[in-house]
């Protein structure tokens, strides 16, 4: 392998880590310091030209682009270049001509995608070589995440890192043979820019041609190799014991004392390693180790709830912190995040009773409500960072977010009353914010100087200690700085917004009903329930397909709020049926409505039948259908930014066989688990939540019967007690009394459980054997909660 210029510590683009605590997340931000782009290569490449050569004003002529649905897609529909999308007729043309394939992937609220499609893909000379010497192919990496991960494999293991925009150079029969990140337009001094890039392939292609194809082939069959996922010879999983342990040390090594979080700057939230936290202090919580399990979760949710990562104003979290104090952010915020942290936060409420939590949760749902649904009930995927600071004005990074002090004074120059100095409601604002005059983001996060000036709401002080510092009352000043906030929030909105990605994905729409159905049950509110039933509802009438059984990857949003497909379908892939059947417990159990349920099997049965590797174990990422062609079928083996489909699936296989009794899919559950063994063994901190489905299928999962009538007081009673209490190994039943209801006829023991009295009964079942009947909520929980 050589590379076309010194290999960096790191790409410029959208991060993808090896592992965690970084994980597989998106990230580097535009305020990041600037690192030149490293090309892998699986054949040496001799030195093209340079120079440059600005590009002239392009003609508002569209591409074939223009006639696709993907929000990613439509942002290149403009540019010089003769884009196809991923598919055959592309292929067709590569080998008919004999071309090599220029793949170019990304996402809509990426800003490195923006910034190549500025400098490069709107440059007229590159968008000629694009399109004369290479088929060039555009790709959403949410819309086709398999081949994304296929890609991002390649470049990840013949360069030092990965990320988006993701650039690789593919043979006729899809094979890649270079591959890269983020390019500059033009060579810099320690850089290679793009332009240089394609005329060196261009060359290499013509006189080197069949050297490149070996090498690809070579390099194709090593990642097959290195890939594969497979029971092999063993016959068990690892021990849980030993894994959790070891996952748990690993994560110990890397924690932030002082502002929680795992690693250095950037600053990712990692929701499954919280989770794998509280799991871990659940099952050592009368052990040292299991106390600090819980700080270290506790701590890093609420570092992060007080930091710029958070927007205070109007709710939900931004991608990830640029330094380690979760201060500034990388402005974006993915419907996925929201999703996830509401789930955590309402854990931590479960947990510790600190209503802190627990508002939080509510600020996240509130915020997906407002800015991330659709009116049919689905959920929108992300929101940009980057948003001109004024109408007309170039875009910039987090213009929409970040404020002046002049701003904030104009904005709050109320005096506040019974203070012991002169003091105006903006200057109490900005003094528990850590506004300043000069701006309190440091040059060296702002090295394009976009935001001298301006300053990232951040929490400097408690309630308690800003009302000391003017001698207020708290609750004064709670009501104070939320009055602040909602001004600031009415003003914001006039400011032009960041781009929506409106695209609907099944995945991201199922991890979302989970966030809306668990926090829903957790607080007991139903109105948050509801979301997660629209939700439902929404998949199962906009994205599956009756006939097949089949789940659809995406759909969007149409002229006037009207939902609209592709043509062809995209169809869903492993993570679309593993979070949705997630997202279908989790409602079940919030709802107690069996339809949900019976709906959550139903698709089980088909990811099964599309997914599962008889041979090896586990599920692969895609169709086999779907992916013909692709030199990869992979299994995900990581839990990053969102968990990987495997660890879901185990989880969910599980609760499945905790709700009927089907063995077949606790079978099923071993094989997945020992498919991973060796993958856990080496990296367990790389898999958190699979150590945590591992620990679930090594102990006993309850089943938590409550013998009631749904709408009755006393069954809401009793299963309200259940969802207060952090029990993430169980499945919670209900059991009407109706014998040829759908659970009735999974676990024909629920016939045996009689309701005490004519009251609504609880009862705790393990291993085939059940409690006493519980019919006072209070002891219900002291019998869950020891």
């Amino acid at each position: 392998m050589s590379h076309l210029s010194s290999p960096p510590k790191k790409h410029k683009g959208e991060h993808k880590g090896h592992s965690l605590p970084h994980g597989s997340e998106r990230g580097s931000s535009s305020r990041d310091k600037d690192r030149s782009a490293t090309v892998s290569s699986s054949a040496p490449m001799p030195a093209g030209g340079k120079g440059s050569h600005p590009s002239s004003t392009p003609q508002r002529v569209p591409n074939r682009l223009i006639h696709e649905k993907s929000p990613y897609l439509l942002q290149h529909a403009y540019n010089p270049v003769d884009w196809y999308p991923w598919g055959q007729e592309a292929f067709d043309k590569a080998r008919k001509e004999n071309k090599p394939i220029f793949l170019s992937v990304g996402y809509s609220t990426c800003h490195w995608c923006h910034m190549m499609e500025e400098e490069s893909f709107q440059n007229e000379e590159i968008g000629r070589l694009l399109s004369e010497d290479f088929v060039s192919v555009k790709v959403d990496r949410e819309e086709r995440p398999d081949v994304d991960k296929v890609y991002m494999t390649f470049v990840q293991a013949t360069s030092s890192g990965g990320g988006w925009p993701m650039n690789v150079w593919l043979t006729p029969n899809l094979q890649p043979f270079v591959g890269g990140t983020y390019f500059p337009p033009e060579d810099g001094l320690t850089r290679v820019g793009f332009r240089t890039v394609l005329l060196r392939i261009r060359e290499q292609w013509k006189q080197n041609k069949n050297t490149l194809l070996e090498n690809s082939q070579r390099v194709t069959t090593a990642l097959l190799a290195r890939s594969e996922i497979s029971m092999g010879d063993r016959q068990l999983p690892p021990s849980a014991a030993t894994m959790n342990n070891r996952c748990f040390q690993q994560l110990d090594e890397g924690y932030d004392e002082e502002y929680g979080g795992f690693a250095e700057a950037p600053k990712f939230p990692t929701p499954v390693i919280l989770s794998f936290l509280f799991s871990y202090w659940l099952s050592h919580r009368l052990t040292q180790d299991g106390s600090r399990a819980q700080q270290m979760a506790l701590h890093t949710l609420k570092m992060m709830a007080n930091g710029g990562i958070r927007d205070h104003v109007g709710q939900g979290f931004h991608r990830y912190s640029t330094d380690c104090q979760w201060h500034v952010p990388h402005f974006e915020k993915m419907l996925y995040d929201q999703a996830q942290l509401a789930v955590a936060y309402s854990q931590a409420f479960q947990i510790s009773g600190d209503e802190f939590y627990s508002d939080v949760a509510k600020g996240i749902l509130q915020y997906v409500a407002r800015s991330l649904s659709h009116r049919s009930g689905g959920f929108y995927s992300a929101e940009d960072a980057d948003s001109p600071p004024e109408r007309g004005m170039r875009p910039k990074e987090g213009a929409y977010y970040v404020w002046t002090v002049k701003e904030v004074q104009q904005l709050l120059p109320e005096p506040v009353l019974g203070a012991t100095e002169p003091l105006t409601s903006g200057q109490l604002l900005m003094k528990h914010y850590g506004l300043t005059e000069a701006g309190n983001i440091s040059p060296s996060q702002d090295p394009k100087g976009e935001l001298q000036g301006q300053n990232v709401l951040t929490v400097r002080y408690s309630l308690e200690l800003t009302a000391a510092r003017f001698g207020l009352d708290v609750e004064a000043v709670r009501t104070l700085l939320n009055t602040g906030l909602e001004k600031l929030f009415q003003a914001r909105k006039h400011r032009p917004k960041p781009h929506l990605d409106s695209k609907m994905l099944a995945a991201w729409n199922g991890l979302m009903v989970s966030g809306y159905a668990v926090t829903g049950a957790v607080l007991g509110q139903d109105r948050l329930i509801n979301y997660a039933t629209n939700g439902a509802k929404f998949l199962k009438r906009h994205m599956f397909d009756v006939a097949s059984g089949r789940l659809m990857r995406t759909c969007y949003t149409g002229s006037g709020g009207t939902v609209e497909h592709s043509n062809p379908p995209c169809w869903g892939f492993l993570e679309d049926y593993a979070f949705v059947v997630r997202g279908l417990l989790d409602l079940y159990e919030a709802s107690q409505e069996s339809a949900w349920l019976e709906w959550a099997l139903r698709l089980q049965d088909t990811q099964d039948r599309l997914f599962w590797d008889s041979q090896g174990g586990g599920y692969f990422c895609s169709e086999a259908e779907l992916g013909a062609g692709l030199p990869l079928r992979l299994k995900d083996d990581q839990d990053g930014a969102e968990p990987s489909a495997n660890s879901v699936s185990a989880h969910n296989l599980l609760r499945l066989h905790g709700f009927t009794g089907h063995k077949d899919w606790m079978d099923k559950c071993v094989c997945l688990l020992t498919a991973f063994s060796e993958r856990m063994r080496r990296v367990p901190v790389a898999l958190p939540e699979m150590v945590r489905a591992l620990s679930a299928q090594q102990q006993t999962l309850k089943q938590i019967v409550i013998c009631g009538d749904r709408q009755a007081k006393d069954t809401k009673a009793l299963v309200q007690c259940v969802h207060s209490v952090y029990i993430p190994n169980k499945v919670l039943i209900l059991a009407d009394g109706d014998p040829s209801s759908f659970l009735s006829r999974q676990l024909p023991f629920l016939s045996t459980l009689r309701r005490l009295e004519d009251q609504a009964t609880a009862y705790v079942c393990e291993n085939q054997a059940c409690s006493m009947p519980i019919t006072d909520p209070c002891e219900l929980r002291k019998l869950l909660h020891p």
